[in-house]
Order: C-alpha cells, then structure tokens, then sequence
C-alpha cells in the first residue's frame, strides 16, 4: 500500500484496462458523480469499465445513468471512489476487499486498504480530483461527464453553500458549466424538488427533535415504523441531516436512522468550527470536520444517551 501522486494514478490508468469502479453505500451525489465521470472518461479512451454500486442507483440521481450500458468483461483493475473505509462498501466488500488496486478520495480520515492511494482532503468533493484527473488523462469533458462532475460537487458543497467550498471549487464548477452541463436541472432535482412522501417524512423527523446542552445540539430521529409507514426508501432519507444544523443556536446537529441490522446510523452536521469528524472518531466513523458519520448498535435510548453524552464532552 502505497501513496502516490495523481500524476501517477494517471499513468496507472493508462496502463491498465477492464475497471469496477466502486462507490461507497447509501450512495450520494459524490461517489456516484465520481464513478460515473471517472467511467465515462475511461470509455473515451478505449478503455472497458463499469461502475459497481453498493445498494441500487437512488431514482434521482437516474439521468447519471442515461448514457451507460453495462459492459460484459472480467474485472483486472479496481478502484474506490469516495470510500473513506472498507466497511463503507457495503455489500461490495466481501466481494472486492482485497482486490482494490487504487483508492481515490477526499476524506482525511481516510481508512482504506489498496495497492495505491490518492487522497486530497483540500477538495470540497471527490469529484474535485476527478476533474482534474479527466484533464491529466486528456480526456474531453463531455456532457455525461460534465453531469457527473457537478453533481458531486453540488452535492457535497450543499449548492455551494457549505465552508468547504473553496475558490477553486467554484473554478473548476465554472469550467464544467462550459461543457453542455446541465446544471439547472442538476440543482433543480438536488435542491428544489421533493416528493410528497418526503415532505411526509421530514414534518414526522421535525416533530423528534429535541434539544440538548442549552441548545447547541438538536437530535432529529427516524426509526423502521416511520420509514415503513410512508413506505420511504434512500430518496426520502437524503437531506434530513441538514435539518438539525439549520436551527439557530445550534452548534451540532445529530441524526439518528435505525437501520434492520439493529445499528443506528448517524449523521453529524456541525456549525462555528466544532469537529464532527473528531466527534464520529469516538464510535468507529469519521468524515469531513462539519460534516461525518458513524454507525451505532443498540437501541434508540442507548444510542441517543451515548451520543448526548460525547456532545456534552465536545459542546
């Protein structure tokens, strides 16, 4: 396992052929605008690659997907996209957990076991080194992996709204804009429009809110009974870790998801410099600083007093 420039993921690039290209579970706009413009700009060199979703392409994020046709080949070359750890593949790991060749990400609490490892923790989004790693291989930036790109980076940067926006972030934004992107329907879908179940699901979420450590930490919930009852899927969860956050006063926003294998996966959302990442660190997880995750096992109340507890520490 070694660290290596992107200069030098390029060349293995070149070098090799016949790609999986994996993302990461509960797939966001990120992993999968990384897979697929990394998928499509492999294609344009005449190179075979499929994109290897762990879970099911969520609906809205179906017009990444317009233009791919599966491609029947045996797999010589892996790469993780987005994956900041093994456990974060899903059902892929079993499958593939020895077999990464290369790991490009942007998290720098960054785990992952590969041959080869590229990681830029400078990047708002992952799609960020794509985009430059699409210019280093001379591949023309068509409209499918215009799409792509801007969808991760959207996404993560929360419309560009997020402090991990940076001037280069908006740089290179503007150059994708330049390549037939379709960027208005992009941050319509992403931004804009919600479908009555979700609306459902988050007036239900705001009614669990509760208020701890004199109003610095908001905890919003969804249990299984909730989600079965509006019969919601990964479409309607998207989005409701942003909620806690956007109360003012609150300095930590935690959101709690019962999952069927009796964890909770949790999502933290910080304001005014508070780490979430060294905060999700306490329970095995990690992301960026406002923003990371964690998995918990245990029920609701012992899941909610362990997290209620580590904010008191930190807030």
């Amino acid at each position: 396992m070694q660290k290596i420039t992107l200069l030098e993921v390029s060349k293995l690039l070149l070098k090799n052929d016949n790609f999986h290209i994996l993302t990461h579970r509960y797939p966001d706009g990120d992993t999968l605008g990384c897979a697929y413009a990394l998928c499509f700009a492999l294609r344009a060199l005449g190179k075979k690659a499929n994109v290897k979703i762990s879970g099911k392409l969520p609906s809205k994020f179906s017009y990444l997907a317009k233009n791919y046709v599966e491609q029947d080949f045996s797999c010589d070359y892996v790469v993780s996209v987005d994956v900041a750890a093994m456990s974060l593949l899903g059902e892929l790991e079993d499958e593939y957990k020895d077999r990464i060749n290369l790991c490009l990400d942007h998290h720098g609490s960054n785990t992952m076991v590969a041959d080869n490892i590229f990681v830029d923790a400078s990047c708002a989004a992952a799609c960020e080194i794509i985009y430059v790693l699409v210019k280093e291989l001379g591949v023309k930036i068509t409209k499918d992996i215009a799409n792509a790109l801007y969808t991760g980076i959207s996404t993560d940067t929360g419309c560009f709204c997020y402090s991990n926006t940076t001037a280069q972030t908006h740089r290179i934004a503007a150059d994708i804009m330049k390549n037939e992107c379709d960027f208005a329907m992009i941050n319509r879908i992403n931004f804009e429009t919600k479908s009555r179940a979700k609306l459902k699901m988050e007036r239900m979420v705001y009614d669990t809110m509760e208020f701890y450590c004199s109003g610095k930490c908001a905890i919003i919930y969804t249990t299984l009974a909730m989600q079965n009852a509006l019969n919601a899927g990964d479409d309607e969860m998207e989005g409701l870790a942003s909620i806690p956050r956007q109360i003012e006063g609150v300095k930590m926003g935690i959101t709690m998801r019962e999952k069927e294998d009796g964890t909770y996966k949790v999502s933290v959302r910080t304001n005014d410099g508070i780490d979430a990442c060294a905060f999700c660190k306490r329970f095995g997880g990690g992301g960026h600083v406002a923003a990371s995750g964690c998995s918990i096992k245990g029920d609701m109340q012992t899941v909610k007093y362990l997290l209620i507890k580590a904010a008191e520490e930190v807030l």
